[in-house]
């Protein structure tokens, strides 16, 4: 747990004294530095954690920025990542830390700012400010940013007036912040490093936290940090829990100390399951002769469908047509022995999903291979390090399922009109032993035959034609279960295996892959 800045931490180098500024990268590129009080904040937490080895044992390499700024409660710094969170949304950015002499800009407190079109001021980068303030020294009144990637050029007379001065309709001022703690600088370069980052907005914890309309490509986020970032939204639900990333993402430009082959990486990203057409579905008289077998008298008993007797025409003749199959022909299935008419059976499985499959409406004995009505999605599978509670003995395995918005199909409630996919992705976790890698290849062969979702009414909201869970109980949380979706859950395992063997997903069926 990060604890409160310590105002002794400033004592803790002997080298020559210098400034720690801390800042955040926006979608388009461009860094922001954050206040003063949150960059000392930030800075005190990295020195106390520096002599600590960054990795998935501890929960100690984290930095709520909340603690600092209130305003910045949802915001968390992961320092083995160098990246920053936001928990509500599990948006990624990209942080950096630099070091400047005493002297210099950012160790004055003085910052530089354009003003945008919104009129809104917006802060340079530190090395930016810094250079502007070297230019300024100088008696330079036009400065070229060009090499720096900034704004071609700058106008610098007079950026104390009242009045800020401006190149052609882009005004410039110059301000100061409030002093920003002081460090000692630790021998040898300074580490900063700067990580992909998605394009959801940042932190705004001062006027100067305004992004730049700077037109920059950014990196599409990899599929591995958009999982984590989910995952870490749930594991930092409870306020102030500080987490590690399992893997950081790729810096943008490291120091040679910090490069690490792919070998060491702590999470690895196992593959994506995507669902395929099968084959032509037979026609439905025949599956319920391959499935039954017609008895020529009918016990006197009443079929469960109907609730008429065996003994009299069944009960659907009147709404169920067939060509091959009487009104009263009466079968028995082949594996439980229960008996029904056979044209309610008929009934029974044309209003289902057609897959050529039948369940028993007594015993819910499945014969051939059931299938479901889950939308068109993706599965992806990732393992990490990092325990859950109950398992302490392996890692994780994440699961993340997504599933877009769509129409509904022929098998879905409501054919033709559109269903909504709220939540996605949605991510799910299992310990990475025996018996959670058994019930992930289960949950694999579940996901090809469209068994985890369906579409209908939401229990929680009531909302209608939406793609809810199917009878397959996940853990989409992993450090409590206040809600029951979480762990530790000694019995979780089990359950699901019962629940998949329900759905006709069974040990067998890896057997047979």
């Amino acid at each position: 747990m990060a604890m409160a800045p310590s105002p002794s931490l400033a004592q803790v180098y002997t080298s020559p004294v210098a400034v720690a500024v801390w800042e955040w990268q926006d979608g388009l590129g461009t860094w922001h530095p954050y206040s003063a009080a949150v960059c000392s904040y930030i800075e005190q937490q990295f020195v106390q954690q520096k002599g600590q080895r960054f990795g998935l044992g501890s929960l100690a390499h984290s930095i709520p920025l909340g603690q600092a700024d209130p305003s910045l409660a949802p915001y968390i710094i992961d320092l083995p990542s160098w990246t920053q969170f936001r928990q509500d949304t599990g948006t990624m950015r990209a942080v950096r830390r630099h070091l400047f002499p005493q002297h210099s800009a950012p160790g004055r407190g003085v910052i530089w700012e354009w003003l945008g079109d919104d009129n809104s001021w917006t802060a340079y980068e530190a090395s930016v400010c810094d250079y502007l303030e070297q230019q300024v020294a100088q008696g330079n009144q036009l400065v070229d940013l060009a090499p720096l990637g900034s704004a071609p050029r700058l106008n610098t007379t007079n950026p104390w007036a009242g009045a800020p001065s401006s190149l052609g309709s882009t005004p410039l001022c110059r301000s100061s912040l409030s002093h920003l703690a002081l460090q000692h600088q630790p021998s040898g370069p300074s580490a900063t490093r700067a990580a992909s980052a998605s394009l959801p907005s940042g932190p705004a914890s001062s006027p100067q936290s305004v992004p730049a309309t700077v037109p920059m490509k950014m990196p599409k986020p990899s599929r591995v940090q958009q999982a984590l970032a989910g995952m870490t939204s749930i594991l930092m639900s409870a306020i102030g829990l500080p987490v590690c990333l399992s893997c950081a993402p790729q810096p943008a430009s490291p120091p040679a100390s910090c490069l690490a082959s792919k070998s060491h990486s702590s999470v690895k990203r196992l593959r994506k399951m995507s669902m395929k057409g099968g084959s032509p579905k037979p026609e439905p008289e025949q599956v319920i002769r391959n499935y039954t077998e017609e008895l020529k008298t009918a016990p006197e008993e009443d079929c469960t469908i109907c609730m008429e007797k065996l003994s009299v025409a069944s009960g659907y003749s009147d709404v169920t047509d067939s060509k091959t199959i009487g009104p009263m022909a009466v079968g028995c299935l082949a594996k439980c022995g229960h008996t029904f008419h056979l044209l309610c059976l008929l009934a029974m499985y044309c209003n289902g999903n057609k897959d050529g499959s039948l369940q028993c409406p007594s015993c819910k004995t499945i014969y051939g291979e059931k299938t479901g009505t889950q939308p068109r999605g993706k599965m992806e599978v990732f393992t990490f390090q990092m325990s859950l509670p109950g398992h302490e003995d392996c890692g994780t395995i994440l699961i993340v399922y997504n599933i877009p918005h769509g129409i509904q199909g022929p098998e879905h409630p409501n054919p033709g009109k559109p269903f909504t996919a709220r939540g996605f992705p949605r991510q799910c976790y299992l310990p990475n032993n025996a018996q959670g890698r058994k019930v992930l290849e289960l949950l694999k062969v579940a996901w090809k035959r469209r068994l985890i979702f369906t579409v209908g009414t939401s229990s929680t909201t009531g909302e209608t034609d939406t793609v809810v869970w199917n009878e397959i109980h996940h853990k989409t949380e992993m450090d409590r279960n206040v809600t029951g979706h979480g762990y530790p859950d000694p019995n979780y395992l089990q359950n699901v295996l019962a629940e998949l063997a329900a759905q006709g997903v069974t040990e067998d069926c890896l057997e047979q892959q």
